[in-house]
């Protein structure tokens, strides 16, 4: 029993083939719109329980599976990405997660002219949570193991703006 257990718990288990994550991707990609979230994460990141959550496990590098995730969003007409990272992610010090210097700066590079927010950790993992009661959540979690690097997706309407939404609402309020 105990070798069995051992063996049922050697390497990750992706569920699908290496790859698989970017045809479920690909195929959830025009099925979701405004509000759904896609957030990539690091390999510590828990597995969920909410029927809303789907967790794939990518076997591949964060940046890698989050330029994936936005090249796919900027190819969806329907949608654009609102980016939330990890408010506690500059204050991690290199001696503390080597690494993460060269992370912080090639995401900060990746991420350069989209649309960008930091949130305290626990208020990503309380959206993804509270975004699930209703509408999906697609988790990519990735092979990095460095604290606070958790990148989530909320989509957008692509062809509405927050601001026209906003004067729609002043209007209704008249």
């Amino acid at each position: 029993a105990a070798a069995a257990l051992l063996s049922a718990c050697g390497a990750p288990r992706t569920g699908s083939p290496t790859g698989a994550w970017r045809e479920t991707l690909n195929a959830r990609a025009p099925r979701y719109g405004h509000r759904n979230i896609i957030a990539i994460v690091d390999s510590a990141y828990p597995s969920q329980s909410k029927p809303g959550v789907e967790m794939i496990v990518t076997g591949e590098d964060q940046l890698t599976v989050v330029r994936a995730v936005l090249e796919c969003v900027k190819n969806q007409p329907h949608v654009r990405p609102q980016v939330f990272t990890d408010a506690e992610l500059p204050l991690v010090a290199e001696a503390d997660a080597p690494g993460i210097t060269a992370y912080r700066d090639a995401l900060g590079v990746m991420l350069s002219g989209a649309p960008h927010s930091s949130v305290p950790h626990e208020k990503i993992i309380a959206t993804l949570d509270e975004t699930s009661q209703t509408f999906n959540v697609l988790l990519l979690k990735t092979n990095l193991a460095l604290p606070y690097t958790s990148v989530s997706i909320r989509l957008e309407c692509g062809y509405w703006s927050a601001e026209a939404e906003q004067r729609l609402r002043s209007s209704l309020a008249k």
